[in-house]
């Protein structure tokens, strides 16, 4: 999933960019509500986590600017207050979920989960191509039924592969879908992390390059 979140305290917002960074989610981070706002006019997000008291742009204004949007990314709205008409108003103007601080961080990463789980477009938690099977919110990887051990990075890669469900991807999207704001376009990240997936998954190739377009999940019939 990637990820944007948008939270005015500084140092918070560093943790939290961190500690979902290590749960396997790619975070962009903004501090304002007009810098939200903008952010999600350039980049397709899958979630936002939105602090409700925002400068710039309150998160309730944000969230009702983003409601219209196809698609629509899930919202889930942090606020310093849990009285019952800020939760009222947050899922008026859009939210999908609401989190009063302050909170557990196993609490936050397991709502998010489970709101990637819950939207219209939502995939199955486990996604299998060939004999590759990725189980989303166990964060795991087997072929065959055996384990395969990578890194968060290797497995957001692998999950916007397998998600396609066949279908080819550039490197550019992969770039966009699972890596953050500060990646380098012209780095070969991409490259060298699916060519570490394929070592790392065996023989014959699980991924496929496609010349001139990406690549894609080689088919069971393949």
């Amino acid at each position: 999933m990637r990820v944007l979140l948008v939270e005015d305290d500084a140092a918070l917002g560093r943790v939290l960019r961190q500690g979902l960074s290590l749960e396997g989610f790619v975070v962009d981070l903004v501090t304002d509500g007009i810098d939200a706002v903008h952010a999600t006019e350039v980049t397709e997000y899958d979630a936002l986590v939105l602090d409700r008291d925002l400068p710039g742009m309150h998160g309730d204004d944000v969230c009702a600017r983003l409601v219209d949007r196809t698609p629509t990314p899930g919202i889930l709205m942090l606020t310093a207050s849990d009285t019952l008409a800020d939760r009222i108003t947050g899922f008026e103007k859009g939210a999908d979920d609401y989190l009063p601080k302050p909170f557990e961080f196993g609490e936050l990463v397991a709502r998010l989960r489970a709101l990637g789980r819950r939207r219209a477009d939502a995939v199955p938690p486990t996604l299998t191509a060939g004999d590759v099977e990725l189980d989303i919110f166990r964060r795991t990887v087997r072929r065959r039924g055996v384990p395969i051990r990578v890194t968060p990075k290797e497995f957001a890669v692998l999950e916007v592969l397998m998600k396609s469900r066949g279908g080819v991807i550039s490197a550019e999207r992969l770039l966009e879908k699972a890596w953050d704001e500060n990646a380098n376009p012209f780095t070969n990240s991409v490259r060298v992390t699916v060519s570490t997936l394929r070592r790392k998954l065996g023989s014959p190739d699980a991924i496929v390059t496609v010349l001139g377009g990406g690549y894609r999940m080689r088919d069971a019939e393949e």
